[in-house]
Order: structure tokens, then sequence, then C-alpha cells
């Protein structure tokens, strides 16, 4: 084992080295095209035996990857944002496919108003899609996930592709220790691609669910994914102790930190988590009894074991880098509905934050932990709220004075 400076980009690319990955269709969006360069570097250098394509568009690019994991190659692809989007069709196609690779995605906010830094809403519109989703907080869970994500994809009981998630910026750019696994022991692990159920023969048609008359056939196909896509913890869960063994690193579907004795817990996922691992030192520093609980596979959805860790707990607060217009947290809704009618289950507070790529600070960690508390003691939560300072609105009213008054001096309708 090697132990190296990476940043989140880079320690996906040598994710996607060590688990011998066969073709690459690419196309670049900030901010993931350091994978893909990094990737084209060690193909022209002859390090990695692979085939890189650069297509017209994300949605080309999907629909190659699928096509080429359905001819029984292992495929690998990125993107972001804006591409995600882009490639929206193709990704409930190719899942439907029961095609096998692994993307990974990038978060950035999406547009309009546009940024480049990161929020989740990108990769929260594609939970529907039959995707599953791991979401990584430091650059070793980004290799690491990248290797055990081929497993989960490619394992029988799933063959369903898989999305890896890490933030855009403050993990992609950021560069942090990686040990990098050993090559064989990684092949060792990962295993050749078997199509077993891709094998297309005259005398042995197989059945994929590409062209379906009616609608009882597509109820049956589609929920044959549901089911696969449900398997996935069971398989996660199993790939996982063997990673432990192999490279004695572990990943839970659910990771908790100082949760067990915790009487209030920060729920969030990403790399924003590690803030909150801060805030959760120091807020037990001065005596209080919080933790944390992150969702690492968020689907398939591992809702029996976020129950066991939330039950009996006097609050969560959750925090969401994501809006749903007209509802709110994505986060916060799904983990509701995990609680609803359970017995000891925790208050439940609804915080937005790092929308847009907008830090959340140690000082709102410990609003966040007080205003739980508080819901908590009087069975009344408060409205979901969006993590804003006073300063920042006043920065943001000087703004909109300046629009106005330019609008003004060019005669423009200040309505």
């Amino acid at each position: 084992m090697t132990r190296t400076l990476l940043t989140g980009n880079g320690a996906a690319a040598w994710g996607v080295r060590l688990a011998g990955v066969d073709y690459v269709p690419a196309f670049p969006i900030t901010p993931q095209t350091e994978i893909i360069e990094t990737i084209s570097l060690w193909i022209d250098a002859g390090e990695m035996d692979c085939r890189m394509v650069t297509l017209e568009s994300e949605h080309s690019m999907l629909t190659a990857a699928g096509a080429a994991a359905a001819a029984g190659v292992r495929v690998f692809t990125a993107t972001s944002s804006q591409g995600l989007l882009y490639a929206m069709e193709m990704l409930y196609t190719v899942a439907g496919w029961r095609a096998p690779f692994v993307l990974v995605n990038v978060s950035r906010g999406l547009s309009a108003p546009i940024t480049l830094e990161p929020d989740h809403n990108d990769i929260l519109a594609a939970r529907d899609s039959g995707f599953l989703q791991i979401h990584a907080a430091t650059c070793q869970e980004v290799l690491d996930s990248v290797i055990m994500a081929y497993r989960l994809a490619e394992d029988r009981r799933v063959r369903l592709p898989v999305i890896v998630n890490l933030d855009g910026f403050y993990l992609s750019f950021t560069r942090e220790p990686v040990t990098l696994p050993e090559a064989a022991a990684v092949k060792r692990f990962v295993g050749p691609f078997n199509p077993e159920n891709l094998r297309f023969r005259a005398s042995q048609p197989v059945s994929q669910a590409v062209a379906v008359l009616g609608g009882s056939p597509y109820s049956y196909f589609r929920y044959e994914m549901h089911l696969a896509a449900l398997n996935g913890l069971r398989v996660f869960d199993e790939i996982s102790d063997e990673f432990a063994r192999d490279f004695g690193r572990r990943y839970d579907a659910v990771e908790a930190y100082r949760a067990d004795d915790a009487e209030f817990v920060f729920v969030m996922i990403g790399s924003f988590a590690t803030k909150a691992v801060d805030a959760v030192d120091r807020l037990r520093d001065a005596g209080r009894r919080l933790g944390l609980v992150r969702p690492r596979l968020l689907r398939p959805f591992p809702e029996a074991r976020l129950r066991e860790l939330l039950l009996g707990k006097k609050g969560a607060a959750v925090i969401d880098q994501n809006i749903s217009m007209g509802k709110g947290g994505v986060l916060f809704a799904e983990l509701a509905s995990a609680l609803y009618g359970q017995k000891d289950a925790p208050t439940l507070t609804s915080f937005i934050g790092g929308l847009g790529g907008r830090d959340i600070s140690l000082e709102e960690f410990y609003e966040m932990a007080a205003v739980t508390r508080q819901a908590a003691q009087t069975g009344q939560a408060p409205p979901p709220r969006l993590l804003y300072t006073e300063d920042e609105l006043r920065e943001m009213r000087k703004l909109q004075a300046v629009a106005q008054a330019e609008r003004h001096r060019l005669g423009g309708n200040t309505a």
C-alpha cells in the first residue's frame, strides 16, 4: 500500500484505474474534468489498458456507457451538475437496461442563478432513476467507494448502475492523505466482470425490459428493479465486511459518530459532515451529548439502520444541502417518512444550508443544536430554516438597492 496526497477527483481516477475499467465514455464539465484528464494521461502513457472516447454530450456519454456495459465490458464515466441533468433521460433508460457500471457525480449547484460550487440538488434529482447512490465525505472514501461500487453494481442480485457522489471544490480539488491499496489486492476484490445476464443468443433470448407493451409487463419490470435495489442493502453490507477484512477500512451504509450515547444528533450527507464531526467534538467538550448520523448509502435508502440509530434520541437536526421547491429539504422528508409512527422517534428539525457552496459555520451548528434541544423540550418543531446570517441579508439588500438604482438611472422598470 502507498500513502499519497490526492484530490477527490484524483482519488476517483485511482479507483477507476485499480478497478480495471475497460471503457470510459467522457464529456468535460467543471468540476469533474480532472477525473477524465487524469485517466486520459494514464491511457496515453500506457499505464492503463483502457479505451476512452469523448462524446458530444452527456446524453450520448450515458448512452455509450450503458451500451458498452450491456455488451460485456467494465465501464466508468463521470459528470456534474447540468451535465447530470442533460443525461437524465438516459439515467432512467440505462438503469432499465440493467446495465451495471459506475458513474461519479461531482456535485455542483444547479442554475439559475449559476454557480460553480456545490450542493446536492443535482444528485438528488437522480434518486428515483434506478441508479444506486453512495455519498463520500473524504478523498479516501471516494477511492474506496468507487472500488466497492463495481462489486455492488455487478452483483447478480443487483445488476444496476451506481453513482458515487462527491462535493465539488470542497472535495474534488481538496488534497488529503489517501492510502492506495495494492493493485493485485483490488483485482482480487473486484474480480472479473461477468456479464452473465447480458448474453444475447438467438436460441436463449434474454428479456431486459428494453421494449415493453402494456402496463402489466411494464409494472413487472419496474418492480423487479425496485426489488434489485433493495437487495443492494444486504449486498452492500457483505461488500463492506469483505472490504474491511481485505483493506482495513470499514464503510457501513450509515456512519454513526459518537451517536451511541447521544441525546441529540446531526443528520447530513457529503463532505460538510466533516464539519459536523468537529462541531460534535466541541459540543462534547462543553458537556453536550451530541452525535452525527451520516447516510453513506442513499439509494437504496437504509431505513432500518437509520431507525436503529435514531429511535430513542430526543432530537435530530437534519441538515439538507438541497431544497425541493415548495416542499423543503429532501433528506428531512425521507427521514420523516422512515420514522413516521415509530415509538420513541426523535423530534426532527429541518435546516437548509450549504446551497451553492455556502459554508456552514461552527456557530451555526451550535445554533442548530440549541434549536433542536428547544424543539424537543416543547414538542413543537419550528418550520424549516434557511441558514443565513443577518450580515448576509444586509449585503443582499445592498446589492438589490444598487440594482434598483441602476434601473432608475437607465429609465427601466423599477417594479
